[in-house]
């Protein structure tokens, strides 16, 4: 399975959640590639970070932030179960070619009216791409949350009848993951019965529930 994990936005986690899922995978025993396709290349400064500090190696990263991504990530996934990609923000070829590329594209948004988590833009690309794979499944994640608050409340609840809909499954708001980042570590990692790695477990459970 090919996920995209894509934003127009930047700022919204998507470095942090897709190093989380590859990593979730991995742990399943599941064969994972990581795509860094944002020119700013987090996931690959987090490997590179890992690497120095002498762990283990958990799944490939690879740096692919070209509009090439529709012919190269499928190639890429007939050696490994899941590749994910970590999308781009404001860069629309690339924002293109990976929603071809994809057989499911995560939204990740933070529950603020500030945030544009219903952003036409996005939106747009989605219902172009559609075009071409009509079979394209596509969710929202609301990430960076506190998942008690009125507005992390309120936010589910305008979701809930989009198109597309939004997860059940919400991530919190959390140091750990800051902390995670700059090590070149995961959550489970550094708490491995900690909050953020029982949230990052049930979302990827809940992903391969509704996987193509």
């Amino acid at each position: 399975m090919i996920i995209a994990i894509l934003n127009q936005k930047g700022g919204v986690g998507k470095a942090t959640l897709a190093l989380h899922l590859a990593g979730e995978w991995s742990c399943r025993g599941q064969r994972v590639t990581l795509l860094d396709a944002d020119p700013q290349g987090s996931a690959l400064d987090w490997s590179q970070q890992r690497s120095r500090g002498g762990l283990p190696r958990l799944f490939g990263v690879v740096g692919l932030a070209r509009d090439t991504l529709h012919r190269e990530a499928p190639e890429l996934a007939r050696d490994v179960d899941h590749v994910v990609i970590d999308g781009p923000p404001q860069v629309a070829g690339l924002t293109r070619s990976a929603l071809l590329a994809a057989d499911l594209v995560l939204i990740p948004v933070q529950p603020s009216p500030l945030d544009g988590w219903a952003s036409a833009e996005m939106l747009a690309l989605l219902s172009e791409a559609r075009i071409y794979r009509p079979a394209l499944r596509a969710r929202f994640v609301l990430n960076r949350c506190g998942a008690r608050t009125v507005i992390a409340r309120e936010a589910a609840a305008t979701l809930a009848d989009h198109d597309p809909p939004v997860l059940r499954n919400t991530i919190g708001q959390r140091v750990i993951y800051a902390d995670a980042a700059q090590s070149g570590r995961l959550a489970f990692e550094m708490d491995e019965d900690g909050p953020a790695a029982r949230e990052i477990a049930a979302l990827v459970t809940e992903i391969e529930r509704i996987a193509p």
